[in-house]
Parts: C-alpha cells; sequence; structure tokens
C-alpha cells in the first residue's frame, strides 16, 4: 500500500513515515497541499494522511480540491483541534476520519487499516490479464489456476504492470511506486525483478516487454508462442 502523507513539521512527518514504514507501507513524504496536489496528479496512492494546519492552503482546504478534482481515495485528517465544528467541517468536505494530535501510532495503524479495508471493499479487488489474476484484497495471485508465490517487491511490480495494462508502465513512474520518492536506487534494480516475474509469467504465456527508453508493458502471447510440445 502506497500512502502520501501531507504534514509540515518536519519531527511529527519522520516519526509518522518510521513507523508506518516499519508496518510495512511507502509512503510518500510532502510539507504542503501544493506538493501533495502535484504528487496525486503524478502517481497514486491508496490513501492520504493530512494535517489541517498546513502553510498557506490547508488541510481542509486541500481535501476539498482533491475531492473537486475526483479523487476517491480515502482521506485520514490529522489536527490538534478538538472543536466539534472542525470535526464536522473536515467530514462535510470530504475527511473519511479524524485523529486528534497527540496520538499512538497502533491506534493510527488500526485507523488505516480499517479505511483501506472500506475503499478495497468498495473498488474492484481483482485485477486480471488472461491467465493471470491478482486478488489485491487476499493478497493471492493466481496464474492458469496455480498459486503463484511473489516477493513484496515483485508483487508491487507486478500490480502496477496489472494496473497499467494494456498500456505500458513507465519506468521511472514504476520505480517511484515500488520504492517511495526519497530513497535512492539505481535505475537498473528494478530489471532483478522484472527478470524473475518475466520468468514466472512467460511459460503460462504473459509476456513482461521491456520498451527501450520509457519502461515496461505486459501482454498475452499467441498460444502458439507457449503451447507445450504433444
Amino acid at each position: 500500500m502506497r500512502l502520501l502523507l501531507v504534514e509540515d513539521d518536519v519531527m511529527v512527518a519522520s516519526g509518522i513515515k518510521l513507523g508506518l514504514s516499519n508496518a510495512g507501507y511507502t509512503v510518500d513524504w510532502v510539507g504542503s497541499a501544493e506538493r501533495a496536489e502535484q504528487a496525486v496528479e503524478n502517481d497514486s496512492f491508496d490513501l492520504a494522511i493530512v494535517d489541517i494546519g498546513l502553510p498557506g492552503i490547508n488541510g481542509l482546504e486541500l481535501t476539498q480540491r482533491l475531492r473537486a478534482r475526483g479523487w476517491a481515495m480515502p482521506v485520514l485528517i490529522l489536527t490538534a483541534r478538538d472543536a466539534l465544528h472542525d470535526r464536522v467541517q473536515g467530514l462535510d468536505l470530504g475527511a473519511d476520519d479524524y485523529m486528534l494530535k497527540p496520538f499512538e501510532l497502533p491506534e493510527l495503524l488500526a485507523r488505516l487499516r480499517a479505511l483501506l479495508r472500506r475503499s478495497q471493499a468498495a473498488t474492484t479487488a481483482v485485477l486480471s490479464l488472461g491467465p493471470l489474476e491478482m486478488d489485491t484484497a487476499l493478497r493471492r495471485v493466481n496464474l492458469a489456476g496455480q498459486t503463484m508465490e511473489l516477493g513484496p517487491r515483485e508483487w508491487t511490480v507486478l500490480e502496477y504492470l496489472l494496473l497499467q495494462a494494456p498500456k505500458p508502465a513507465a519506468k521511472d513512474k514504476l520505480l517511484a511506486a515500488l520504492t517511495g520518492w526519497d530513497k535512492e536506487i539505481t535505475p537498473n534494480a528494478i530489471e532483478v525483478y522484472v527478470s524473475r516475474l518475466r520468468a514466472k509469467l512467460e511459460p503460462a504465456g504473459v509476456a513482461l516487454r521491456s520498451i527501450r527508453g520509457f519502461g515496461y508493458r505486459l501482454e498475452l502471447l499467441p498460444p502458439s508462442a507457449h503451447a507445450r510440445e504433444p
């Protein structure tokens, strides 16, 4: 799961990001509403955690602007304000949940899991291409009727490719989905995961094509290309 954290306090953001990363989430952190809007325009996120007290455009206005543009990802508002009016206004503007600062990490994780479950239940959880089927809710992949074992990063790569299919996936976008924006990774590192996936997919008729200078695309092979010899 890829989360967008919008928080201008460096210490608070660092603590939240560390806790969420240790829990297995990929977290992209930005410090303003303007950068958050750029982020959602360029990439996809499963959930946004938004602080109310942002400089310039505040978190409530950011939430309203995201909803006005059609972004349906869950939004969890963080705030030090305990007034009923602020909570009601946030929910009316499109927020899905509220948490008051300070809070404990276990509660934040529980709120995130609940929001993500609710979001997944409202959308199609199964991605497919020919004999390949990925159930994102159950975290299970079947290939030609057989369970396909994947490591965490192989899963992320395959999920992104299936979300883009039949369109190609840009390599830089795939790298961002795999690692987050703030981690260094060599451009060739992704080839390891692509190679592993290709070896697993092609015997069942699913090709993982490299597009020179751009990225990768999943496509079905002609039946004759992977048919077994009698």
